[in-house]
């Protein structure tokens, strides 16, 4: 095994092991919410950092299990779904300290140690993989629509049960506010997500990031 196989292989195994810790903070968040009383699943994982969060498990086990198995024959979807997870967990760290936070809001994630991991490390953690990893081949510009299709049908989802039962996951989406406020809202976080999704996208088409004995199908 030559240093670049070497290294791939750390990356892969960290990839796992990190799906591993997010799993274990979004099950003691989902024991600790319930020690606190019933749990409503479809609030629970309304949240948009519960939602992220498990796609960093889903797609670092299979990104991770897939790029020891495969090395250098990584599918291509494999990398589109870990830009995807990169560009949702960005906004999760970046809206939960600009308008979480400064409002005390544990954003779904009540238990300390867990919010570290969903809110603050996993974001730096993922981000970090996106930057310094090379397996993976350039992705089309047209991946930035798809990347939005998640985000968008989250958003609609929320509004509208914010506009039926009156919940909603974060304190800047509740319809109490006046649903102009909530447009500027939604407008600005859309333009975050489509300004981060196009940086990911180019960023991974940087040639000299492109590992020249991968081959992506």
């Amino acid at each position: 095994m030559n240093t670049s196989q070497a290294t791939l292989r750390s990356f892969n195994l960290a990839r796992i092991l990190w799906a591993l810790v997010t799993l274990a903070a979004i099950v003691a968040t989902y024991a600790d919410t319930a020690s606190r009383g019933p749990v409503q699943p479809m609030n629970f994982f309304g949240y948009f950092t519960i939602q992220s969060n498990a796609l960093v498990v889903a797609v670092g086990l299979v990104a991770g299990v897939a790029g020891l198995v495969k090395a250098e024959r990584v599918p291509r979807w494999v990398v589109g779904l870990r830009a995807l997870v990169c560009v949702c967990m960005v906004v999760v760290g970046l809206i939960y300290l600009t308008l979480l936070a400064p409002l005390g809001a544990a954003g779904g994630v009540p238990l300390p140690w867990a919010n570290w991991v969903m809110h603050i490390l996993g974001p730096l953690f993922v981000l970090g993989d996106w930057l310094l990893a090379k397996d993976r081949m350039a992705l089309p510009y047209s991946a930035v629509f798809l990347i939005l299709i998640y985000p968008l049908l989250w958003t609609g989802a929320v509004l509208v049960r914010g506009a039926t039962d009156g919940w909603v996951p974060y304190p800047f989406l509740n319809p109490d506010q006046g649903y102009g406020v909530i447009s500027v809202y939604v407008v600005s976080i859309a333009v975050l997500f489509t300004g981060i999704a196009v940086l990911v996208v180019a960023y991974g088409r940087r040639g000299r990031h492109r590992d020249a004995q991968l081959e992506i199908h």
